[in-house]
């Protein structure tokens, strides 16, 4: 069904623009272990835990992070479709440079880059699933090219951010504004992945990158990414493996939500009744769940 077939029967055609990303829920093979992780690296904060689940966020902010044990979970394989990596959104670069400095003096980093439209570290956690923590530039910084927003992965500014850090406290909580920023995902074939992601679910293209679509709500450079760099062909990653459980995004209002699940069933795809909301998933078993904010 086009969006014009769906303009005709009174169903907005695409997600509303006032989406923002909730909470990720993961499952995770020692919750002790992950737990220490998501506070000694990350930053967070633990809101709550019992019966082998745990809440995390940044300080007297919202929970951005649910961890559920799953005993003896594997690692996912890295050719699995599935979670890519979570990214936590810093209110500033203040803060993206206390972190950089924890990191790189425990060696944990697997990567930094300069994306133009913000700045990202990234590394594992213990399970293996990929963790992004990132600041955003100003939106009226972010480069255009004939139409589209221009990313790019250039070296960070590590002498900047580390001479920005000096007066931090390297062990300083993530600030109560830190939220979840955006979700990337691995999936086995990029055409079906925007048939879900845009043609289904109703997000927007912003950008692409070889092998990559970058899809999001109100403008924002990405609340979701596929990539088929290593998953290119593969299918959901086995049973018994940490992962992904699902993820929320949260919409203005209930009609929000209502007219999302009529958009997602008129394209095929099985939409389930959960508390307060509905989730989907994507082929590859990719689970957004959608809530009113």
């Amino acid at each position: 069904m086009t969006a014009q077939d769906l303009e005709q029967t009174g169903v907005e055609a695409k997600l509303s623009a006032g989406m923002r990303l909730g909470a990720a829920e993961l499952e995770v093979a020692d919750l002790g272990r992950s737990v220490a992780f998501y506070e000694e690296m990350v930053g967070l904060r633990t809101h709550d835990r019992s019966g082998g689940r745990a809440a995390l966020g940044g300080e007297s902010g919202d929970v951005v992070l649910r961890l559920v044990e799953k005993s003896g979970a594997r690692p996912k394989p890295r050719s699995a479709s599935g979670l890519f990596h979570l990214a936590f959104l810093l209110p500033d670069r203040r803060d993206l440079a206390a972190t950089f400095a924890r990191l790189s003096s425990r060696g944990a980093l697997t990567g930094a880059s300069d994306h133009l439209v913000s700045e990202a570290l990234y590394l594992d956690d213990p399970d293996g699933l990929g963790v992004e923590i990132y600041r955003d530039r100003p939106r009226e910084d972010w480069p255009v090219v004939e139409g589209r927003l221009k990313m790019a992965t250039n070296p960070i500014d590590a002498e900047g951010l580390l001479a920005l850090a000096d007066d931090r406290n390297l062990d300083a909580p993530a600030p109560a504004g830190t939220r979840l920023g955006h979700v990337h995902l691995q999936a086995g074939d990029l055409g079906a992945a925007e048939s879900f992601w845009i043609g289904a679910l109703g997000l927007e293209l912003t950008t692409t990158y070889p092998g990559a679509l970058f899809m999001s709500a109100g403008g924002y450079h990405h609340h979701v990414a596929a990539n088929v760099w290593a998953s290119r062909g593969h299918g959901p990653a086995p049973e018994g493996v940490a992962r992904l459980a699902h993820f929320e995004m949260l919409l203005p209002a209930a009609a929000d939500v209502s007219a999302a699940a009529e958009r997602l069933s008129r394209a095929g795809v099985a939409v389930k009744s959960e508390t307060g909301g509905v989730s989907a998933a994507d082929p590859w078993g990719s689970t957004v769940l959608l809530r009113p904010a």
